[in-house]
Parts: structure tokens; sequence; C-alpha cells
């Protein structure tokens, strides 16, 4: 299956102090990819360098089979991006914040009209784009960032804690989104914190571990393998281990 993420030895280092230690890793189209590790263990910076915030300084990296490096504005165009903690414009609405992104990305209104309208609808948000973004609580913001990065239709979906914030049936929603871009070929990178659902969403989960891919493969058959109950508990067990 086509490969819509390829990371040869990617890293990164602030000054002297590394950040991502040489990932390599391979993820195909319809796979839903959970990017696992403790704080400060790497994986916001790996995502941040495929989102091309942040440029590598060792290894490389192909994004739909752009080079993150040399075609950053092509990786750009089939990327969906939610970071953890994102700040808003806060005077502009939802609506207006909608706009200006669909207008980087130069889709044309009635087809970002016809792809937002749904999924504002599903997280319940419809009759809240018109607010100030200030008058917006957590959750709603979380939700406008989720549908910013879907109205263009990418073919790699990169989410940072998506969950932070959502109440319940927002957080179906979004499992819903996740399985459905999967299944029309696209691949999402999940990384969070919250394992319990990781293990149901995730096809494969690799746990980063001090800047280093430290363990790769399917949820159940990791936990199967190792002895443990459940990926939390495996990931305890690695994560407590000194460092590669």
């Amino acid at each position: 299956m086509e490969a819509l993420i390829e990371l040869v030895e990617l890293a990164r280092s602030y000054g002297d102090r590394p950040a991502v230690r040489g990932i390599s890793l391979s993820i195909p189209a319809g796979e839903v990819f959970g990017l696992l590790g403790p704080n400060g263990a790497g994986k916001s910076t790996t995502l941040k360098m495929l989102a091309t915030l942040l440029r590598p300084t060792g290894g490389s990296a192909r994004v739909v089979g752009h080079d993150l490096v040399a075609e950053p504005n092509e990786v750009r165009k089939v990327i969906g991006y939610v970071p953890e903690g994102a700040e808003l414009y806060e005077a502009l609405s939802g609506e207006e914040f909608l706009d200006l992104v669909r207008d980087l990305h130069r889709i044309p209104p009635a087809t970002a009209e016809a792809r937002r309208r749904p999924l504002a609808e599903a997280f319940a948000i419809h009759q809240d784009l018109g607010r100030p973004m200030g008058e917006y609580s957590k959750g709603m913001k979380q939700k406008i960032l989720l549908i910013a990065a879907l109205q263009h239709d990418p073919r790699v979906l990169l989410l940072d804690e998506p969950l932070d914030g959502l109440d319940v049936p927002a957080q179906e929603v979004l499992k819903e989104v996740i399985r459905e871009r999967a299944a029309h070929g696209s691949c999402v990178v999940y990384s969070s914190h919250i394992l319990e659902v990781v293990e149901k969403v995730c096809d494969r989960v690799g746990i980063v571990h001090q800047g280093r891919l430290v363990t790769l493969g399917v949820p159940h058959e990791l936990t199967a393998a190792s002895g443990e109950e459940s990926l939390s508990k495996l990931f305890l067990r690695i994560t407590a281990e000194p460092g590669p």
C-alpha cells in the first residue's frame, strides 16, 4: 500500500540538546497510527516537523511523496494539523477563522462550505460560528481547529492531543471522523496520553522514549507478546526503563 509518510533517521536538536534522535518509520494510506510517549519524548517535535513548523537537523522525511525540507509548501497542501494548546485569533468569529484557512488553501467557498457544514453540525457548533472566538470555551476552540484542519480534505491528518477539551459526544464524533478518513485512503497520526482511546482507534502504535522509536506494532499484538494486560501497562514498563 502507498506510504503517505516516510521518515528516515529523522532528527531534531535544540542547540546541543537532541529532542528526536533518528526516527525511521513508514505510515501507509488507510492507517491510523498512534504516536505515544511521555512528556518530552519527542512526539510533538516530530509532528511539528511533519507539519513543516520545525526544520529537521538530521535525516529526511517525505509526506505524500513531497520532501519535507525541499518542498514545504507542497507538504502544507496535503496535511491537516491540530497542535496541542493552539492559540486562535480571538477577535475573529469561528466562521471568519475558517474562511481565513479556506483562503490560505485556495479552496472554492462552496467546496469549503460543503465540507465544513456537516462537521460543524456534528460537533454541535454550527450555531456559534458567528460568535467571536474570544467567547468560546476550550472545547469549542478545539472543534474549530479540527474543522479547519479537515475542510481542505487532507491526505494526512496530524493530531496532537485532539480530545483536549472535547465533551463526550464530540469525542465520539472525532473518532468516527478518524475512521472515515482512514477508510477513504488518508492516514492519521494520533498522539495522545489517553491510551485507552489509542488502543481502540489506532491500527498501529509507536512508542517514543527519549527521542527514539523504541516499540512499534499492532496494539493487541504488542500487549500479547509482552504479557501485559493493556497498552497502558506496556507503556509504563517501557518508559520506566533507561533510555536507549
